[in-house]
């Protein structure tokens, strides 16, 4: 069983969500990553913070894709934005 209060490193959560180490560091610098814990220099991630964070991109069709960025190192547009 799954447990979502997981704690993954790094790596493990790049894994999981599907983007390279490099790029959850990028997005960790510019913003738009996943909820993440600094614990000395150890950064790490519940896999609960990992998942919301995948539904927050999760669109139907491409039309409801318009409203995502078009990079994953962009931030998801606040709700009173454009």
């Amino acid at each position: 069983m799954l447990d979502d209060n997981q704690v993954l490193n790094a790596r493990e959560a790049a894994r999981f969500i599907g983007v390279a180490v490099s790029t959850l560091a990028k997005m960790r610098c510019l913003g738009g990553s996943p909820a993440f814990v600094k614990a000395g220099r150890k950064v790490l991630y519940r896999r609960c913070d990992l998942i919301e964070w995948l539904i927050a991109r999760r669109v139907r069709n491409t039309t409801q894709s318009a409203r995502l960025p078009r990079r994953v190192t962009d931030g998801l547009p606040s709700a009173g934005g454009p």
